[in-house]
């Protein structure tokens, strides 16, 4: 998990990176998303640039899933991950573990756009075992919010000659680099 740049205006306790490491194990398990996935939390205009350059979608989004042959990325908005918290009534930690499980599913293969449910399904129930609030697919159906707000989660099919976005390369290089 990796914060770039740091979430401002957020106290350092009340965002652990340990926490959500530990959490995005629990559940990369769960969702059954095999591989090694690296997290990067960033800036609406990342989120932007990554949505323009996968999606040619020209917005910020609260989540992106970039699947790779053994594991994946996933990139988030701390903004509109910080705005949802606030709306919601929870905690910053809490939605960033909302926007790391949805992630997850979308890693492990689901597609809540074609996949007739299996994927709002499939998050509740986890959801339910994580103790976690509604999730991304229920806000967005019952009350319209993504169509309204702009936001959209989504899953990046990357080109077939696919490389790591260079932000997230960069990033998960150097936090690697520390661990060491």
């Amino acid at each position: 998990v990796i914060f770039d740049p740091a979430i401002t205006g957020v106290s350092k306790c009340s965002v652990s990176v340990a926490q959500l490491q530990r959490f995005a194990r629990r559940a990369q398990t769960l969702a059954r998303a095999r591989g090694e996935v690296d997290i990067l939390i960033s800036s609406n205009k990342r989120l932007r640039d990554l949505n323009r350059r996968f999606r040619r979608k020209n917005k910020p989004t609260d989540v992106l899933s970039f699947p790779r042959p053994s594991g994946g990325d996933i990139a988030i908005s701390a903004q509109i991950a910080l705005n949802n918290a606030q709306r919601y009534g929870h905690n910053l930690a809490t939605e960033l573990k909302i926007l790391v499980l949805h992630g997850m599913l979308h890693l492990a293969g689901y597609d809540h756009e074609s996949d007739n449910g299996h994927m709002a399904r499939a998050e509740s129930r986890l959801r339910s075992q994580l103790k976690l609030p509604a999730s991304l697919i229920d806000r967005a159906h019952f009350s319209g919010e993504s169509s309204k707000s702009g936001l959209a989660t989504a899953t990046a099919m990357p080109p077939k000659s696919y490389q790591k976005p260079a932000a997230t390369k960069r990033a998960t290089s150097s936090a690697r680099r520390s661990k060491q």
